[in-house]
């Protein structure tokens, strides 16, 4: 079932190959597409990446969700297409890297290859436009649940696909009243205080690292909660995720880094549409 969102997707067509791109970029960086589950938007991707024109395309983990896959076989034609669109843009002389998470970990054997013009990397460095470096990881690494309890994350995993269900099965039912779309896993996260904590915990952790590591940021995804903000000092930018808030991280021709809600502003985009404040180019001030 598809999520109901308040505008319209047209049909894809071939002049969706040709057409002009709404948004141009220097830098994409989406991840948690989450492709061979249900819960996948593969539709609305579509959508965003035949409207995304940029030099490079970071796949920052989660693409495919070997997990699922593994309990069940999902692989509808959608996905399919998200697929050959992701390498159709490489041919086509978009730099795309792949820097696998837990999801798609058989992926990491592979780190150093390139498939299909797709270049697969464990992590990396991008420099922005006005030079700042951003440390680019999926961030599984840092969660805690997934490093020291494997077997409670493919219960919660297990939960997280019954929530998006019912969540399903609920908008259907909005939809039918006219109502907006509801997330409930969402609300269950910024609600819920032990989510809250994880989230902030998280967060913590992956922007230590960046500054260990000597970056100005870092870029990353797995918690499905996208974010554009300053800790500490570091620069912490999560790009979401392609199931619930259909989030990605744009950087622009200038460096300045913005996070685009395409949910909400999908075919407005061209005129303008912002719903996240974008980051200060470098050296300036986050507001507190």
């Amino acid at each position: 079932m598809r999520r109901d969102l308040p505008w319209p997707l047209p049909p894809p067509t071939a002049h969706d190959e040709c057409c002009t791109p709404r948004l141009r970029a220097r830098s994409v960086w989406i991840s948690d597409l989450h492709l061979g589950t249900p819960g996948c938007q593969a539709l609305r991707l579509l959508d965003f990446l035949r409207s995304v024109e940029c030099e490079t395309l970071y796949l920052v983990g989660d693409i495919i969700d070997g997990w699922q896959l593994r309990r069940q076989w999902y692989w509808p034609q959608t996905h399919n297409d998200v697929v050959q669109k992701l390498l159709r843009k490489a041919r086509k002389g978009t730099r795309v890297v792949f820097v696998p998470g837990n999801h798609d970990e058989f992926a990491r054997r592979y780190v150093d290859h390139n498939f299909g013009g797709v270049d697969v990397v464990d992590d990396c460095v991008h420099l922005t436009a006005d030079g700042r470096r951003l440390w680019v990881t999926h961030g599984d690494h840092f969660d805690g649940v997934i490093q020291c309890a494997r077997w409670l994350a493919h219960v919660g995993d297990r939960a997280y696909e019954t929530t998006l269900r019912i969540n399903r099965h609920f908008n259907s039912l909005r939809a039918r009243l006219g109502l907006p779309y509801w997330s409930l896993s969402r609300y269950l996260k910024l609600k819920v205080k032990r989510a809250v904590s994880y989230v902030g915990d998280f967060e913590a952790a992956v922007a230590r690292e960046a500054r260990i590591r000597g970056a100005d940021g870092v870029v990353c995804g797995h918690i499905h909660h996208a974010e554009l903000r300053e800790i500490d000092g570091v620069l912490y930018a999560n790009d979401g995720d392609w199931v619930e808030s259909l989030t990605a991280l744009v950087e622009h021709g200038d460096g300045r880094l913005e996070i685009v809600d395409w949910s909400v502003c999908g075919p407005e985009y061209a005129s303008g549409c912002r719903v996240a404040t974008p980051a200060p180019a470098s050296g300036a001030q986050m507001p507190a």
